[in-house]
C-alpha cells in the first residue's frame, strides 16, 4: 500500500480538526459561561439546541447545512462576495459543517467545568478588587483548564472522525473536501480492504488514545476537587 497517497486526506484532516477546535475554544467559552450564569427564561432552550448535533442524524444537519451553504442560501451570498456561488463542496463549508457538528463536543466540557467554579471563589476575587476581565483570565480559565483540555480533545477527535455532515456538504475533492473519513469509505466502496483497514485501525487507535487521555485528565480533576 502507498501510504503516501493518504497524505493529502490526513493533512486535511488534520488542519480542519485543529482550526476547528481553535475556533470552538473561542467561541464555546462565552456560551458555555452564559449557560452556566444566566437566569434568563431561554437558556435552557439555548442550551438544547447547542446540544442537538448530539442525537440529530449527521445528515439531517449536513442537508439544512448544505442548503444554507448553497448559492440560494446565506453561503451563496457570502461566496458572490468574492466571485463564487456557493460554499458547499469546499474547505470553508467543512470547516462551517465541523463547527456546528462539534459545538456540543466543547460547550459540555467547559460548562461542566465552569459550573464546578463556586460563587465564593468568584466573590472572593471581586471583593479583592478583580474585574470581570481578571477573573476571567486569572480564576476561571486557571480552574477551568481541565474542561479546556478534555473540550479541545473531544473536538479535534470527533472532527477527526466526521463523515455523514462532511460527505453532504464536502463532497469527495481530493485536496480540498477529501478528510480521512472519506477515503475510508472510498476504500471500501473499491473493495481495497488492506488500505480501509489500515485508516480504520489508525482511527481506533487515535479515538482510544484520545478517550484515556480524557479520562485520565477527568480522574485527576476529581482528585485536584478532593
Amino acid at each position: 500500500m502507498d501510504l503516501a497517497s493518504l497524505w493529502p486526506s490526513i493533512s486535511l484532516t488534520l488542519v480542519l480538526a485543529a482550526m476547528n477546535t481553535l475556533v470552538l475554544l473561542v467561541v464555546a467559552t462565552p456560551i458555555a459561561w452564559w449557560l452556566v450564569r444566566s437566569r434568563s427564561r431561554f437558556r435552557e432552550a439555548v442550551g438544547a439546541l447547542v446540544t442537538m448535533p448530539l442525537v440529530l442524524p449527521p445528515t439531517v444537519l449536513g442537508f439544512y447545512l448544505l442548503i444554507a451553504l448553497g448559492p440560494y442560501g446565506p453561503g451563496g451570498w457570502i461566496a458572490g462576495i468574492w466571485g463564487g456561488r456557493t460554499l458547499a463542496f469546499s474547505f470553508t463549508g467543512l470547516l462551517i459543517g465541523s463547527f456546528f457538528y462539534s459545538l456540543p463536543f466543547m460547550v459540555q466540557p467547559l460548562r461542566i467545568a465552569f459550573a464546578a467554579i463556586g460563587e465564593e471563589t468568584l466573590d472572593a476575587a471581586s471583593s479583592l478588587g478583580a474585574s470581570n476581565w481578571q477573573r476571567l483570565v486569572r480564576v476561571v480559565l486557571p480552574l477551568a483548564g481541565g474542561g479546556y483540555v478534555t473540550g479541545a480533545l473531544m473536538t479535534f477527535a470527533h472532527t477527526v472522525g466526521e463523515f455523514g455532515v462532511v460527505l453532504m456538504i464536502g463532497g469527495n475533492i481530493p485536496g480540498q473536501t477529501k478528510v480521512i473519513a472519506i477515503a475510508l469509505y472510498d476504500y471500501v466502496e473499491r473493495l481495497q480492504w488492506a488500505e480501509a483497514h489500515v485508516i480504520a485501525l489508525g482511527m481506533m487507535v487515535f479515538a482510544f488514545l484520545v478517550i484515556t487521555i480524557t479520562l485520565a485528565i477527568e480522574r485527576r480533576s476529581r482528585g485536584t476537587a478532593r
